[in-house]
């Protein structure tokens, strides 16, 4: 890692957690990577931002794209601090957010309960109005009662107002009649619609899906504004991109009018990182594994293409109907808390020790075990850490693993070692839900294990899984920050079409997908794509007859006969549900066109072979293997060079995070420096 030291024609980007700002430059002209880590400023998100464009050297002039994604939407949701929103909706349908679908996250918890809505009900509203399934007005507007309702919101402080009417999927004629009102009457509030926001079927997701968006527009819409100021006052001229929950980005200037996209922002990075290693390291099918210091996610690549879906939420109960990389998150980190349930026996996580107090061995107040005091127990990380900035107590690490020692009548190794076995059963069992329960078979994946704690636990979780190669990283601390460079501007439009396909008329359908492609290459204008920049690809959602779940189908842009369509459907339906049957009839849910705007990336250079091994050594230290201790060597990641060779044991430092080689394993270092480990 370097610091400090200013650039031009750099790319920035820059992954906002809720510790750490994550900074990643890309020299343009030298190749040079130059990586940071700042702390991040919750209460002022920008700060921190600023605070490491400062701490890299950089002015605005320097920055050729700045990218970043952020927790601000996610964090705004789950701590509740939004603004005060109002929903408008047809008459005796206010309840239809708090009945939800009737579930629940734990259906045998009888008293826990699904979170609140982010609209009270004193904050919803009926208006009369109504539009029948097939978009027929049955009862238009009463512009008096709209003015009127208007004048109390304004009365109350309203900042935002989200607007979802009945069968406004089909027709938004009724919608678009109050927003009009709204903003004559109130033109400081942020409206949204759900006929422009999510123009789809099931009125619960699309209703919370427009809650999310306007309890969220002020906030993004606020945030970015400050940034955009700031940066341009560093002599940043050009369009901030923002990743979004689809896995591209969004210019500032479309951020107020999709701000649910953003909910999980900062998340859909390391995803996005994880394809390009993979791909760059010659797999098309990858799982990529984030684990942090309190959670890791889990995403998946096959076939070069990442996983998709449009069922998620940041708390259950209120989905997001846009389309989102899909990302399976569990509790599982360096600081998740090892414990002993009623039943006698060991867990670990999901509690955490979080940033403070954190583990016992940071020194900063923790006293419970935690799966770094474990690793460092065992010799897996040395007492030094962030080249010898953060110094490790292994005392204190010891005292506390001692605590599940004495529980299990165990020696503290024998303790240590437990609690990172339980902790890798828990990812694994993570990783098969993603992979094995979605019709996938681990063994044809590669895994890339980043993150700080991921190649600490990288090796172990693909032994288990049995899959054969683990990818590290260059910069594996970073390597969300890094995911968002590595983006286009993108953009999903849909809307519902419910038809058999045997009914479909192929003309008719050609006519509703061109109607879709000319809203997306407006919304590409808009960002400021150049037309030879784009490109617009179509999809079909598809379902048996009488079912609700759909698949999307990828279809060409001149459609000259639905056999093909079928025949890949029911092959899609085989692999995720392993069944289909062709003699059931087959209907259209939806239709979807994704638009993207090529973003230019770096090319990240290739190094020639330099120094051997020898001069990578920095010491030996016993490490906990299997039982009983090894001396291993330890080596300095920055001095070993491509092209190497060598087996485990071995322990690999780094700033940003530390590599576990276990016994029996072997490695190498590829021309990009990544790591890949093979698993024996």
């Amino acid at each position: 890692m370097k610091e400090g030291r200013a650039m031009t024609q750099s790319r920035l980007a820059i992954d906002v957690g809720g510790t750490f700002t994550d900074v990643f430059v890309f020299n343009e002209e030298t190749g040079e990577v130059f990586v940071t880590k700042t702390s991040s400023t919750p209460s002022n998100p920008e700060q921190g931002i600023l605070n490491g464009v400062e701490k890299a050297g950089l002015n605005g002039k320097d920055i050729k794209i700045f990218s970043h994604g952020t927790t601000v939407g996610t964090n705004a949701l789950i701590e509740r601090k939004l603004p005060k929103t109002a929903l408008i909706t047809t008459k005796g349908f206010r309840d239809v957010i708090e009945i939800r679908r009737g579930t629940k996250e734990d259906i045998w918890d009888t008293y826990k309960d699904t979170a609140r809505p982010y609209i009270q009900r004193r904050d919803r509203f009926e208006v009369t109005e109504r539009i029948d399934y097939e978009g027929n007005i049955l009862q238009a507007i009463d512009e008096e009662e709209v003015r009127l309702l208007a004048k109390k919101l304004k009365r109350r402080g309203t900042e935002s107002i989200a607007v979802c009417f009945l069968n406004a999927y089909v027709n938004g004629e009724n919608e678009a009649s109050v927003k009009k009102i709204l903003k004559e009457e109130l033109p400081d509030v942020y409206v949204c619609i759900s006929s422009e926001v999510l123009p789809e079927i099931f009125e619960h997701e699309r209703m919370s899906t427009t809650i999310i968006n306007a309890v969220l527009g002020p906030i993004m819409s606020n945030y970015i504004s400050k940034l955009s100021y700031e940066m341009q006052n560093k002599g940043y001229e050009e369009e901030i991109l923002v990743l979004h929950s689809g896995g591209g980005v969004m210019t500032s200037s479309t951020v107020p009018r999709y701000a649910a996209r953003l909910a999980s922002s900062g998340i859909a990075a390391g995803a996005i990182a994880s394809k390009h290693i993979a791909k760059l390291c010659g797999f098309d099918n990858a799982i990529g594994l984030d684990m942090g210091g309190t959670s890791t996610d889990i995403s998946l690549m096959y076939k070069g293409d990442i996983r998709i879906t449009k069922d998620w939420s940041i708390e259950y109960g209120y989905p997001i109907g846009f389309p989102s990389i899909e990302i399976l998150t569990i509790g599982a980190g360096g600081g998740s808390l090892a414990w002993k349930d009623e039943g006698g026996s060991l867990r670990n996580g999901p509690q955490s020790a979080g940033a403070v107090p954190g583990p016992a061995c940071y020194g900063r107040g923790g006293t419970e075990p935690t799966n770094s005091d474990a690793n460092l127990v065992l010799g897996r990380l040395g007492v030094d850490l962030l080249d010898g900035t953060m110094q490790l107590n292994k005392d204190a690490a010891n005292d506390a693993v001692k605590k599940i020692a004495d529980a299990f009548d165990q020696s503290v190794e024998e303790a240590a070692s437990a609690i990172i076995e339980v902790a890798n059963a828990n990812m694994s069992d993570a990783v098969r839900l993603i992979s094995v329960r979605r019709g996938y078979d681990p063994r044809d994946f590669a895994l890339v294990a980043f993150g700080g704690a991921g190649p600490l636990h990288g090796a172990y979780l693909a032994k288990d899984l049995n899959i054969p190669k683990v990818i590290i990283p260059t910069h594996p601390g970073v390597a969300a920050a890094m995911g968002c460079l590595l983006v286009d501007v993108r953009h999903d439009i849909s809307k519902t079409y419910v038809k058999k396909l045997d009914e479909v008329n192929i003309e008719e359908l050609t006519n509703q997908f061109s109607e879709l492609r000319e809203e997306a290459r407006a919304l590409l204008v808009e960002e400021g794509i150049a037309e030879n920049s784009s490109s617009l690809t179509n999809f079909i959602d598809l379902r048996y007859k009488g079912q609700w779940r759909s698949l999307a189908v990828l279809v060409s842009d001149q459609i000259t006969s639905l056999d093909a369509i079928l025949e890949a459907f029911h092959q899609e339906h085989e692999r995720e549900f392993a069944f289909s049957d062709k003699g059931q009839a087959v209907e259209i849910f939806g239709l979807r066109v994704t638009a993207i705007g090529t973003v230019p990336k770096p090319n990240f250079p290739q190094y020639a072979p330099e120094g051997s091994l020898e001069d990578a050594f920095k010491e030996t230290r016993p490490v906990y293997f299997e039982g009983k201790y090894i001396e291993t060597n330890v080596y300095n990641r920055d001095k070993i060079p491509v092209n190497t060779q060598f087996a485990g044991p071995a322990i690999i430092d780094q700033l940003d995070t530390t590599t576990v080689i276990p016994p029996g394993f072997t490695a190498e270092v590829d021309a990009y420096k990544n790591i890949i480990i093979t698993v024996n």
